[in-house]
């Protein structure tokens, strides 16, 4: 796929699971096409958002390999392949590969406290496994960017073997501009915060990857496309109140996306698994239906 064509807006997928956490496989199929419909630009899976770390190994490659199969190429796909260990990570990569997905993806192991030369050891071994592009992450000010030379946070980077961008989970527009200008151009950089999508393009983003894709990836692709044409007013109002929107979802933010998405999909996600799900309050539809419709309505009067 030519790199150029690798940018927009990703749903970071919810994956949709029954009343006891396992893959709904039917009506993970109604969300992909819901998202390839709407011509979205690509599908990031496996994430937080996806719940990757609390499905098994087993499931993971099957939810990816069921994505790929629906997908069929109409729109590329990056998989999070992020685990407890490396040897896990290189198995899901390469798995992934052989499935088609377009790409991979990595944060470091979590829970444990690793130097930065062990980050870099094991993305090099994830991006060393496969031949298809790799995107590690960077988690902003909790990252090892932090903490040393950015310069030579970058180079490091940059040297890692298949590495193709990254995905920048922060909120610091500051270093998403540093990353862009220090990596020269050379890496395909996804902003990770949805409330800050048109933000970010001015830092040099090729797109954003994020959770509320899943319901308003046809508008948030819409305003962002504006905004990069010059559209820089009613995009910025636009992001003003999706960013108040956002603020209020996110004191139970997994029972509204569900809500939501049901009633406007037909699709139902369920509830992540627990800790995930646990103490999400159920919304009133009213609710609900007034954030959507404040949001929706915004787009469709200003733009076209």
């Amino acid at each position: 796929m030519n790199e150029a064509e690798i940018s927009g807006i990703w749903p970071a997928l919810l994956i949709p699971v029954d009343e006891f956490g396992n893959p709904e496989y039917h009506q993970l199929e109604k969300l992909v096409g819901v998202m390839i419909d709407q011509g979205l630009d690509g599908l990031y899976v496996l994430g937080s958002t996806g719940q990757g770390f609390l499905f098994t190994e087993e499931q993971r490659i099957q939810i990816a390999r069921r994505i790929l199969e629906i997908t069929r190429g109409e729109i590329p796909v990056i998989v999070q392949v992020g685990a407890l260990n490396t040897y896990e990570s290189i198995r899901l990569a390469k798995a992934a590969q052989e499935d088609g997905a377009y790409g991979v993806s990595s944060v470091s192991p979590i829970y444990y406290s690793l130097s930065t030369a062990r980050v870099f050891a094991h993305y090099g071994a994830i991006g060393a496994s496969i031949d298809i592009p790799f995107f590690p992450y960077h988690l902003g000010n909790h990252s090892i960017f932090s903490n040393g030379n950015p310069q030579e946070y970058v180079d490091k980077i940059l040297a890692i073997p298949n590495v193709k961008g990254m995905k920048l989970t922060t909120q610091n527009l500051y270093e998403v501009g540093l990353l862009s200008n220090l990596s020269r151009g050379e890496l395909l950089l996804f902003s990770g915060a949805d409330e800050l999508m048109c933000q970010a393009a001015m830092c040099g983003t090729v797109g954003a990857i994020g959770s509320f894709y899943n319901l308003w990836g046809r508008e948030c692709k819409t305003v962002r496309a504006a905004f990069v044409n010059g559209e820089v007013k009613a995009s910025s109002n636009f992001m003003l109140l999706f960013q108040d929107l956002i603020n209020k979802v996110l004191p139970n933010p997994w029972s509204f996306l569900r809500q939501a998405i049901l009633a406007k999909y037909k699709v139902d996600i369920g509830l992540p698994n627990p800790p995930l799900g646990y103490q999400q309050e159920r919304w009133e539809e009213k609710e609900v239906k007034a954030i959507m419709e404040k949001l929706e309505d915004f787009v469709g009067q200003n733009f076209t």
